[in-house]
């Protein structure tokens, strides 16, 4: 979270804390005084995702291939100049912050609404200033980084944390990100995404000797300075009347500062005639409303004490806790082999979510794009609950009597309150021969346990039956069928016109370049579409859990966006099924594609038809809806509707996108 309007006072109040400078020049400084080390930037990825995603659109779902082109490019121009990146991610959200998280989500809540009426107005993505990132962006930029070659890390707590203790502990050359946590830290410099100009390398560099400099402190005092200006462990609510008390006394008070620069001088002021001991702490119990907890404070400068610091503020017998072992010795899953593979997948950022199910048994999901005025279509959050719940279920073991221990959800949908988690019942997926346990999962070899890992898999998708047909086809088609098929399952709304564009994407998007997909220009857009786009791409984040439970019958390069999805390749597709196209039209006059259409429709209708879902013709041509329409729609789609698709089905896959050479041939 950082220091609210610290980075801000330092651009207006105190603008020689930092400069611009040459990446180039200080990774070549860093090489004549280091040969045998190479020059080194650790990167707050979380904080930079928003920065890097600069296609054009970002409402559709993601131009995937765009974007994985723009990380390319990033990493070429620091390998160019000789500099190796290290990429940080935010594993989990610890309890302290979870406050702050909620009213984050509530924020981004306000604003996606905002969103949805702008499309619904003026049928196109709003301006940058709207800008918000594509559903699931970071957990894909993480498997995009790691699939590019890089050093990839998954943090076990804040990343903060971790990013300023890698660079001080391998002298990096500093850090790149955008936290004014990052001038607290005693570590290694401090640089901006911001302000970064990759095709120069140059950005702004923020000095912490200078900040303490023009705030009359030294570099002990700042850890305490960020506690009293208010940060995830000491909220600001408690701090109003101390800061008025140094208000009061303050000479640095400046009429043409906000109140916010003239707070930072004055507490800045205060803070510098408090003597650097512990027992000044004390005094401050008389100015702020802590009651018993003086411990706050403690806490609040230790979380910015790296590994091998000490603080004068703090006791000589109150120890470091920035540590992961209480969590470790309370584990949901007992069985410390398991925990320890999955610990270190996760910090490798080989596995998606499982590590924190294991250990805390919890979990949470972030805002996605979604139209909360459009009651056709669940929140994602409850339409891929059911596959959650088989998912807990192959990772957490029944205990006496086969009852299986509750995991807690934090995830965001329209109407969930988020007061508190909610508890969530494993629910054992109905695997052929019975599910399998973890540790034949994950460790067994062999094409026996081959077979098991996949329908495993397909079982938490309730397509436990069409092992054969899908393991005919490539991996990545494969997957895209088994989330089709499971979303066409859940979601009653969604219609074959749907269907029809979802497949349509697939088929197209294979062959198209990055350049060719930015090429691609939208007349207008749907906010249906941009809605089902967010759907389908938390979908993709789903099939990332059950792969890693289930001991990865995919790779996880199989299952990324990139190779199944485009966000205005959807919206082209959407909008051209809606208004009837031809089937020619639709599949940009490619024959070859026409069977192996047919073929994956095929597919998924006989799966929907398993389950009694029959999938029903709803073309909504240029019908763009407003939110107060759309929700008389809901009953009136409850009819019954004469056009449905559901042809014989015969095992037709394996004439297309071969998953091996040979065609009789199984995986």
């Amino acid at each position: 979270m950082g220091i609210k309007g610290l980075q801000g006072f330092v651009a207006t109040v105190c603008p020689d804390v930092c400069r611009m400078v040459d990446l180039r020049e200080i990774a070549e400084k860093h090489r004549i005084d280091h040969p045998d080390f190479p020059p080194v930037i650790v990167v707050d990825a979380m904080s930079c995702v928003r920065y890097w995603y600069t296609p054009e659109s970002w409402v559709c779902g993601g131009q995937w291939r765009e974007y994985l082109a723009i990380l390319e490019d990033f990493i070429k121009a620091f390998m160019a100049a000789g500099i190796k990146l290290v990429f940080y991610f935010d594993g989990v959200v610890e309890e302290k912050k979870r406050d702050e998280w909620i009213k984050r989500r509530f924020q981004n809540n306000k604003e996606i609404a905002r969103i949805f009426q702008f499309i619904k107005t003026h049928r196109k993505q709003p301006g940058r200033g709207m800008f918000v990132v594509p559903s699931a962006l970071p957990t894909f930029t993480r498997f995009a980084l790691k699939s590019l070659g890089q050093k990839t890390v998954c943090t076990l707590q804040e990343a903060d944390f971790e990013v300023a203790a890698y660079g001080l502990e391998h002298n990096c050359i500093g850090i790149l990100g955008q936290d004014s946590d990052y001038l607290i830290y005693n570590t290694c410099p401090y640089f901006s995404i911001e302000k970064l100009r990759l095709d120069r390398l140059v950005t702004l560099m923020f000095s912490r000797e200078h900040l303490c400099r023009a705030l009359g402190l030294s570099l002990t005092h700042l850890p305490l300075f960020a506690c009293l200006l208010g940060n995830d462990v000491v909220p600001e609510r408690l701090l109003e009347g101390f800061w008025h008390k140094c208000l009061v006394t303050s000479p640095h008070k400046n009429n043409s500062y906000s109140r916010r620069a003239n707070v930072i001088l004055a507490v800045a002021n205060y803070i510098s005639k408090v003597p650097c001991s512990y027992s000044s702490l004390e005094h401050l119990k008389e100015m702020l409303p802590l009651g018993s907890d003086m411990t706050l404070l403690y806490r609040g400068v230790q979380s910015y004490l790296l590994p091998g610091q000490q603080s004068p503020w703090i006791p000589p017998n109150v120890t470091n806790c920035q540590t992961f072992s209480l969590q470790e010795q309370t584990a949901m899953c007992q069985d410390k082999e398991i925990l320890q593979v999955a610990k270190e997948q996760h910090i490798r950022s080989e596995n998606y979510t499982i590590f924190n199910i294991l250990s805390s048994g919890e979990t949470e999901c972030s805002n996605s794009l979604e139209d909360e005025r459009d009651t056709e279509i669940p929140g994602q959050a409850l339409i891929y609950r059911p596959a959650r719940q088989h998912i807990y279920s192959v990772l957490l073991e029944s205990g006496k009597g086969g009852a299986y221990p509750l995991v807690k959800e934090w995830f965001v949908y329209f109407g969930n309150p988020l007061q508190q988690p909610e508890l969530i019942q494993p629910v054992q997926p109905s695997v052929p021969g019975g599910t399998p346990n973890l540790k034949t999962l994950w460790f067994a070899k062999g094409p026996d346990v081959e077979k098991q890992r996949y329908s495993t898999f397909l079982a938490c998708f309730h397509l436990q039956d069409g092992m054969e047909e899908l393991q005919a086809l490539e991996a990545p088609v494969a997957a895209f069928c088994c989330l089709l098929a499971y979303l066409m399952m859940q979601v009653s709304s969604l219609s074959l016109e749907d269907l029809n564009a979802f497949v349509a994407v697939i088929l197209c998007l294979k062959g198209k370049s990055a350049a060719q997909l930015a090429s691609l220009q939208l007349a207008q857009v749907d906010s249906r579409a941009v809605h089902l786009g967010a759907v389908f791409v938390r979908g993709l984040t789903t099939l990332l859990l059950a792969n890693s439970a289930c001991g990865f019958p995919f790779r996880m390069d199989d299952l990324m966006p990139w190779e199944m999805f485009d966000g205005k390749l959807f919206q082209e597709k959407y909008q051209q099924s809606h208004r009837g196209c031809s089937l020619e039209g639709l599949l940009e006059g490619n024959e070859s594609l026409y069977a192996p259409f047919h073929n994956l429709k095929s597919f998924i209708c006989k799966a929907c038809t398993a389950k009694k879902r029959t999938i029903q013709s709803r073309p909504r041509g240029d019908g763009f809806i407003t939110g107060t329409q759309q929700r008389e729609f809901n009953p009136r789609f409850q009819q019954t509707h004469r056009s449905s698709f559901v042809p014989p089905y015969h095992n037709q896959m394996r004439g297309f996108l071969w998953r091996n050479p040979q065609p009789q041939g199984k995986k």
